[in-house]
């Protein structure tokens, strides 16, 4: 066999391991498999050339977003319309560019640690993988899509979310892995630490399980959540309008006296003073009722010519939040207006939502603040730490019809969930077609209706006080492990260029 036949062989080795990493999250929840995938690609980086293991990450990286985010043909091709042509170039730039993550962790490791054993198996590989997680979230603007915690919300592992966050958890997933192929590559003594590793760890994980860093309020809200299950295409055509706002109102109405109801994403298909005596009737009304109501609507500054995606109190409590994190070439178009023109001639919408200011104040039901997350938001789990520890509950309000019947509803709950996991916080989800749910402080998924289907969730839900760790740190402390841990490893390739 040619050294060129070995090369292939390994790049479809690196492509297939990555192909397995999607399978780790939900629907499919085969969290084990993300240790596995992981530990795949770790092997397959061994002796290589920084050059080639470049090239092996890049190969992994198109295998798992190439399967992990193939609801994005749905989203621009069957339901926002682009032709062809344009959703490849699309689909392609997305995909190659996380590859460019999973190559760079390739070269770095290579560069920084290029004999095997203990450090690189155990410390190089598992801190380089999880700081480029932890970047890939917020550098040009983040796509935290596919990061590995993910894939263990509702396993004892999840445990690490409250002490380090998500991305905590994707060190505990890489840690393994790195202990796998320390096992089985190592000598004797690399597999005692490989055993040793595992058992450390798990010990960890056991005694977290014992820990509730936050504690009820001695008070219960008795909520609703509501699903109209209106299809994308049909959503914004005038005819039906008031068929929508109907199913609203009625349903909202018909419930029997509750604390808060919210209503999803953009659940009103027009902006306010097209609906002034809708949204006035229900303020009425919730205010007689005692309930605090909450609807996403899509909100137009005249002063300033801005939209604003925006979910807006109705009833006692009249504030509102506007979306901070836009989607790029979703909400708004980095672009050059040429560009933007041309796009709306390639019937791909190019008009700019405004992004909401950071310090915007908790929305409230009574004297119970509520931190907001409107649709993507929720997969930014940093950037909602300013609500706490003052706020008690959760909302996020979104439209996943963009996503289809895919996977992409599925990993949107499961990223939702992590954020109840965090910061220790009860969370209601509505959402127009699916997934809506109601999920408790510990991540667990308490009802939730199916998709696709009009419904009402009722429930009732004990808001909480207090800070887990991630709470109070954020990020920081696994960004510093990180670096700590590849300390020797940057000594030695300063020690090695003066040399």
């Amino acid at each position: 066999m040619s050294v060129l036949q070995k090369l292939t062989g390994t790049r479809i080795a690196a492509l297939c391991s990555g192909i397995l990493l999607p399978l780790a999250f939900a629907p499919f929840d085969l969290w084990w498999l993300s240790v596995a995938s992981v530990a795949a690609i770790f092997w397959l980086w061994e002796g290589r050339a920084p050059k080639e293991a470049a090239v092996l990450g890049a190969f992994y990286g198109v295998g798992a977003f190439s399967l992990g985010t193939y609801w994005l043909y749905i989203s621009l091709r069957q339901l926002g319309g682009a032709p062809i042509p344009i959703v490849a170039i699309m689909m392609s730039a997305m995909v190659l560019a996380m590859a460019c993550f999973y190559a760079f962790v390739g070269w770095a490791s290579s560069r920084l640690s290029p004999s095997p054993g203990i450090y690189r198996w155990v410390f190089v590989l598992p801190a380089i993988w999880v700081l480029t997680e932890w970047v890939r979230s917020w550098i040009f603007t983040g796509f935290p899509w596919l990061s590995l915690g993910y894939g263990f919300t509702g396993t004892p592992f999840s445990v690490w979310a409250p002490v380090m966050g998500v991305f905590g958890v994707s060190l505990v997933c890489a840690l393994f892995a790195g202990l796998l192929v320390c096992g089985l590559r190592g000598d004797q003594r690399a597999r005692l630490v490989s055993i040793s590793g595992a058992v450390l760890l798990s010990l960890i994980t056991l005694l977290f399980q014992n820990i509730d860093w936050t504690r009820s309020l001695d008070r219960e809200l008795k909520v609703s959540l509501i699903q109209a299950a209106v299809p994308q295409e049909e959503k914004w055509r005038p005819s039906r309008l008031v068929p929508t706002l109907e199913f609203y109102r009625n349903e909202t109405l018909a419930l029997e006296r509750q604390d808060l109801v919210v209503w999803p994403e953009a659940a009103i298909p027009a902006l306010p003073y097209e609906v002034e005596w809708f949204l006035e009737e229900m303020n009425n009304a919730m205010r007689a009722r005692g309930t605090q109501l909450f609807s996403g609507i899509l909100t137009f500054d005249i002063d300033t010519g801005e939209f604003r995606n925006t979910l807006m109190g109705i009833g006692e409590f009249r504030g509102e939040y506007y979306k901070r994190h836009l989607v790029p070439f979703g909400e708004y178009f980095p672009v050059p207006d040429f560009v933007s023109n041309w796009l709306r001639l390639m019937n791909l919408p190019s008009e700019d939502i405004t992004a909401g200011g950071e310090n915007q104040s908790p929305l409230m039901v009574g004297d119970i603040a509520i931190a907001p997350t409107v649709c993507y938001e929720v997969a930014f789990g940093a950037e909602q730490l300013d609500f706490f520890p003052q706020s008690g509950l959760m909302i996020n309000v979104s439209n996943d019809t963009w996503f289809g019947d895919s996977i992409a509803p599925h990993q949107h709950l499961q990223m939702a969930r992590m954020r109840s996991i965090e910061t220790g916080r009860p969370m209601l989800r509505a959402t127009n077609t699916g997934v809506t749910a109601l999920i408790d402080a510990d991540g667990t998924v308490l009802k939730r209706i199916p998709q696709f289907v009009p419904g009402v969730l009722s429930g009732t839900i004990r808001p909480r006080s207090g800070a887990t760790p991630y709470v109070v740190a954020g990020d920081w402390p696994l960004v510093l492990i990180g670096v700590l841990m590849l300390i020797p490893g940057l000594y030695r390739l300063w020690a090695s260029r003066d040399a």
